[in-house]
């Protein structure tokens, strides 16, 4: 007798039910595991997909122009924006701009009470 000629048995109705219930936990993790997958590829696809459009955006070169004598007095970035303090002879004024198209978004400007 040789090995390929080897009898395998009949499993019992208890093994059956057992390989049937392990069959069908194996398949829901494969189905699991494959939605998980193709999740991550969607979201990988729309954040690279949404951000091609911001590269194109901010190329371009941007002068903006401040009132004579102003002085910047600092600079900064705050979400979206970028932040410009400007000392206008005595008067602080705050400018935000666009931080993807350096539009300007806003102005600020501080004075004191009479």
């Amino acid at each position: 007798m040789t090995t390929s000629d080897t009898a395998v048995p009949e499993p019992t109705p208890e093994q059956a039910a057992l390989f049937a219930r392990v069959r069908r936990m194996m398949l829901i993790a494969g189905l699991t595991t494959a939605l998980a997958f193709c999740a991550v590829l969607i979201a990988v696809g729309y954040r690279l997909f949404k951000s091609e459009g911001r590269a194109v955006e901010s190329a371009a070169d941007v002068t903006a122009t401040l009132p004579k004598g102003a002085k910047i007095v600092a600079t900064g970035i705050a979400g979206d924006r970028l932040v410009i303090t400007l000392d206008l002879g005595g008067v602080t004024e705050i400018r935000t701009f666009d931080a993807h198209t350096l539009k300007p978004a806003g102005k600020l400007k501080f004075a004191n009470e009479p």
